[in-house]
């Protein structure tokens, strides 16, 4: 019979593809199950979170461009002025080289060495990764080798960036507090005003444990890996932000960072015209950038579409213009990234991913 004929060999192809073992059942019968090692299960768990987050921009950006109509979008940003498009990106330039000066003053608290036109060349790269790439590496992951790299270790490179992550949501969250009388009187709404209000204390209490992870000395915390490692990270940040000369320059580089992101984004508004004030973009800016850090899509395409929209509405603008301002940022922040791809390709950091001589293995897990 021509089936069985075909069956083996039908077998034979499938397990060249993914080796496979049989499996009897309970019935009696045998069938096929999938072998994976742990390598092969890390790599499809890193597939499955990156079409995970594929899909979840896919939808936001549908969702999204369903609401507005598509032939004004396309007309008002062929119409943007270029002067304040400019003005943009050198907004997210001088965010850069903040960004870069406050993750050196943490990464020395780590006892992670570098200089600055180093740090800038890291951050950079990051960008590369995190905004132009649909990668399961990611711009953190790429800083953390670049790093380790030259000598630093895994250890103290993995501390420093988290702890930079986490201060830069942290003193946001701060600024959107600080906001709050009069974010709470811009929005009228009372569901907006709700969220606002859970997103931040959100943030807020995870802060307040994080940092008390560092200061507890639990010894049900030394018998997990992970559970090391954060109290560790949380410890770094504690040292930080309980330092006076520490924490005066990474709060204020934090706080300008922010302001620069305001900045950039009302430039995107002034070049399509769009009604937002400065002021308004200082109270409506920030709740949109904490929601967007919210690692469930890529590099926040379609949440931080969805999020500026809500709250442009929120606040009885247009939600167009907030979608229209909305790809104008994510479009500069794009393009800053390709930059960093270009110095990544020209320098010496290509292989990503790669050990090189002076990496330090990370420590056993237990």
């Amino acid at each position: 019979m021509a089936h069985d004929w075909l069956r083996p060999r039908i077998r034979h192809g499938i397990t060249a593809l993914c080796p496979f073992r049989t499996r009897s059942t309970a019935g009696g019968g045998q069938i096929w199950s999938p072998v994976f090692v742990p390598k092969e299960r890390a790599e499809m768990r890193r597939f499955l979170a990156l079409a995970a987050k594929i899909a979840v921009s896919a939808a936001l950006l549908y969702v999204a461009f369903a609401r507005v109509e598509l032939s004004t979008i396309g007309a008002r940003l062929q119409q943007a002025n270029i002067s304040w498009l400019v003005a943009l990106e050198l907004a997210l330039a001088a965010q850069l080289v903040l960004a870069a000066l406050r993750w050196r003053q943490i990464a020395l608290q780590c006892s992670a060495q570098f200089t600055i036109p180093s740090a800038m060349r890291y951050v950079l790269i990051g960008w590369f990764f995190n905004q132009t790439l649909p990668s399961t590496i990611g711009g953190d992951a790429a800083r953390v080798w670049l790093v380790s790299r030259v000598g630093a270790g895994w250890k103290p490179a993995a501390y420093s960036v988290v702890v930079d992550r986490i201060v830069g949501l942290a003193v946001l969250a701060v600024i959107v507090i600080v906001c709050m009388p009069w974010l709470l009187d811009l929005v009228r709404d009372p569901l907006g005003r709700v969220s606002v209000v859970l997103v931040n204390s959100a943030a807020i209490v995870a802060t307040i444990v994080f940092l008390i992870l560092g200061q507890v000395h639990w010894q049900w915390l030394d018998r997990w890996w992970i559970a090391r490692h954060v109290a560790g990270t949380a410890a770094v940040a504690f040292k930080v932000v309980s330092t006076w000369r520490i924490a005066s320059v990474v709060v204020g580089l934090s706080v300008a960072i922010h302001l620069l992101t305001i900045a950039a984004i009302w430039s995107a508004a002034r070049s399509v015209a769009a009604p937002l004030e400065f002021w308004q973009a200082l109270l409506l800016v920030p709740p949109v950038v904490l929601v967007s850090t919210v690692p469930v899509s890529i590099a926040g395409w379609g949440v931080r579409e969805g999020a500026m929209m809500t709250v442009f509405s929120y606040a009885g603008l247009l939600d167009s213009d907030g979608l229209i301002i909305s790809i104008l940022y994510g479009a500069g922040l794009f393009a800053v990234g390709a930059v960093g791809g270009l110095v990544w390709i020209l320098g010496s950091d290509q292989r990503i991913g790669t050990t090189g001589p002076s990496d330090r293995e990370p420590e056993e897990r237990h």
